[in-house]
């Protein structure tokens, strides 16, 4: 018997064994395809390498206070509905705010909302959605607010150290086979501590523990870098978002995003800005040319224009993202 008739029939008995389709080998379909969620963002898109998050995988985004964090994931939950995708929120925090869910382009109706009290109800929550089948994103917000069930019970000043890192690992060992079964892809909010005693290198890490920086196949960090104003009135902020880690492309780039504090990603002032560093759109002077055509002075004028002729804005958005399947809607 030849080694490839010994190898069929090893799979068969194995099929018999563990059911059919237990195991399977890569196509090309597999190779040539990510399944992904655009992130909201063209820029953030185009770094991941693969047109945003995939499907099926844990997505870490972590950074200081005010930097954009909650934001860019609401922009996550945003595109999927767009798709529709099925959507469901953690709100460990206590502070999720309808009105600015809606400015970031969410629908409410379609997004469900959680609060669970402890670290252990909240990832018996997250399995219990995913085993729907249904749900194709899940945000965390945050790993921080994450508490221990005998924490909760125990008094004030009873130490728990290690409590929080032992739930993260325990429940990301049993979520993670879960999500690539189910194809949902879950967002953890995080944020930045110092480390005491460290004298050499960063004395910066995450919260609870190693295991998600292990577990995830995407880690975004957000480090703010300015103030955007409109005359004296500061509309927004400009983050830096810096791909830490990626299983599915290359990591370590970076890019610029400006969140404004009335809707989120503004995609237009995005697109304007793909298309010039792309050379789709051509800035001269203070003009700005689409093919021979010039569409407008200065950026707001230009970005009016493209919101006024919905046309032109389609056909220069469909270069911008390169055909992609997917399009971002303007604001």
């Amino acid at each position: 018997m030849d080694e490839q008739k010994i190898f069929e029939a090893a799979l068969k008995q194995i099929e018999v064994q563990f059911g059919k389709g237990y195991l399977s080998s890569f196509t090309k379909e597999h190779v040539e395809n990510v399944d992904v969620i655009p992130t909201g963002s063209i820029q953030l898109d185009k770094i991941l390498g693969v047109g945003g998050y995939p499907k099926g995988r844990i997505i870490e985004i972590f950074g200081n206070e005010s930097c954009g964090k909650t934001t860019l994931a609401l922009q996550a939950i945003a595109s999927c509905q767009k798709l529709g995708g099925k959507t469901a929120y953690i709100d460990l925090e206590h502070a999720l705010d309808a009105k600015y869910c809606q400015a970031n382009g969410i629908d409410l109706s379609q997004m469900l909302l959680a609060q669970p009290d402890s670290g252990e109800q909240t990832f018996s929550l997250i399995n219990a959605l995913v085993k729907t089948g249904v749900i194709d994103l899940i945000v965390v917000d945050s790993v921080a607010a994450i508490v221990p069930e005998s924490e909760l019970q125990g008094e004030f000043s009873e130490q728990t150290i290690g409590l929080q890192a032992r739930i993260m690992s325990k429940g990301l060992r049993i979520l993670q086979p879960l999500l690539a079964k189910y194809n949902t892809t879950i967002i953890f909010i995080n944020q930045i501590r110092e480390k005491v005693g460290v004298f050499y290198g960063s004395n910066e890490t995450t919260t609870g523990g190693r295991a998600l920086k292990f577990y995830s196949s995407v880690r975004i960090e957000l480090r703010r870098s300015e103030l955007l104003k409109e005359g004296i009135e500061c509309v927004g902020i400009k983050s830096v978002a810096k791909i830490v880690k990626n299983k599915v492309a290359p990591p370590l780039y970076k890019t610029s995003l400006e969140f404004y504090f009335d809707r989120g990603i503004d995609h237009t002032n995005e697109i304007i800005d793909f298309a010039i560093e792309n050379n789709i759109l051509q800035k001269k002077g203070v003009w700005y040319y689409y093919g021979n055509e010039k569409i407008g002075q200065g950026k707001t004028q230009t970005k009016n224009f493209l919101l006024a002729n919905k046309e032109v804005y389609e056909k220069l958005e469909k270069e911008a993202l390169g055909f992609k399947d997917h399009t971002i809607s303007e604001n």
